[in-house]
């Protein structure tokens, strides 16, 4: 263990290439993921945590039931899409990056939408009879809220990050883990140990735990310059 240990420092440090290749992939993959789900998902949360209208109580049961969504029935649900038996078939997106990007979004999107429905509901609470008495329409409301909670949103969309990053059964069932194609760091670190490699597999390890802190760090940094801003 020892020895592994020591020999995936040594990696990291050097900058073996296939190691920062399956990095690179991985951020490009969750990134990119986790972007399309704050695109749809920012939006519809505030939506539902200000809008009124039929069905919006059942919105947000399946939403919120949808956070524990079994990442391999999100696979499964996506395979039979892209399948070539499957209504997206003739793009031919399975087992490529953006079949992966496509699982992750599914996955990531609900958890943008409650957490962020949450968020903005309870702003919402405190702003609702000034914001009704300038007259702002609920697009209106929308995005001004979605503005002034962005600091929130962030830690929404780093949850969705984490779930994004952190994910293997999905992205290994539409991507397939095929070498320098679809193989990401979560992948990578399964295959790795069952064939007994430890070192590539504790190196993606640590860059994982890595670049968890380094989002948190730089969260809280901002959050930390945004109250004195306030304060001043």
């Amino acid at each position: 263990m020892g020895d592994a240990i020591a020999e995936a420092f040594r990696l990291i440090a050097v900058g073996d290439a296939a190691l920062w290749e399956i990095v690179s992939l991985s951020l490009r993959v969750s990134l990119t993921a986790v972007a399309l789900a704050c695109l749809i998902g920012l939006p519809l949360g505030a939506l539902l945590a200000i809008a009124r209208f039929p069905g919006r109580g059942a919105l947000i049961v399946a939403t919120n039931s949808l956070m524990g969504l079994p990442p391999v029935l999100a696979g499964l649900l996506v395979y039979l899409l892209l399948s070539r038996a499957g209504p997206l078939g003739p793009l031919e997106l399975l087992y490529t990056p953006t079949a992966m990007i496509i699982a992750q979004t599914v996955l990531v999107t609900p958890i943008i939408v409650a957490l962020s429905r949450q968020v903005i509901a309870d702003m919402h609470q405190e702003y609702d009879e000034q914001l009704r008495s300038m007259g702002i329409t609920t697009t209106g409301a929308v995005l001004t809220l979605l503005y002034d909670a962005r600091l929130s949103l962030l830690t929404v969309a780093l949850a969705g990050f984490g779930r994004a990053a952190a994910e293997v059964g999905a992205v290994m069932m539409v991507g397939g883990n095929i070498n320098h194609v679809t193989r990401v760091m979560t992948t990578t670190i399964a295959l790795e140990t069952s064939k007994g490699n430890l070192a590539i597999a504790v190196g993606l390890g640590l860059v994982l735990m890595l670049i968890a802190l380094t989002v948190n760090g730089a969260l809280m940094a901002l959050r930390g310059t945004q109250g004195v801003a306030r304060h001043v």
